[in-house]
């Protein structure tokens, strides 16, 4: 009998094969990208320290605001990207390599990518 694969078991296992190639240094940190159904969340982390330097997400306060409706679309990701990047600069963070979480480079994930960069992010 065939047996569907399960989707969320697979990301995380593509995931952890990306992660085994991928760390975020002091110099150039890792911004982390997360997504549900309803929102999206990025993260940059220095994983030498272990630490969180920036976040945002479409649950904060303040990003909460500019949304109208639904947040888990193409439009709330391009949004993260660009606060993302105007927190990032702020702090000092240039450089950071990017880590998709296993998720394919499209949709959600990709406009988050496309507008840290127009943000001023290198990656």
């Amino acid at each position: 009998m065939y047996t569907r694969p399960d989707r969320k078991e697979a990301r995380i296992k593509r995931h952890q094969r990306i992660r085994r190639k991928l760390t975020g240094t002091t110099e150039r940190p890792r911004l982390a990208v997360y997504k549900s159904l309803h929102h999206i969340y990025a993260q940059i982390i220095d994983d030498t320290a272990g630490k969180t330097l920036i976040s945002a997400s479409t649950v904060d306060p303040e990003v909460k605001k500019k949304i109208k409706g639904f947040s888990g679309n193409i439009a709330s990701a391009k949004l993260i990207g660009k606060l993302l990047a105007e927190r990032a600069l702020a702090k000092g963070v240039k450089e950071v390599v990017f880590d998709r979480g296993g998720h394919v480079y499209h949709g959600r994930i990709a406009a988050l990518a496309e507008a840290a960069r127009e943000g001023g992010l290198e990656f």
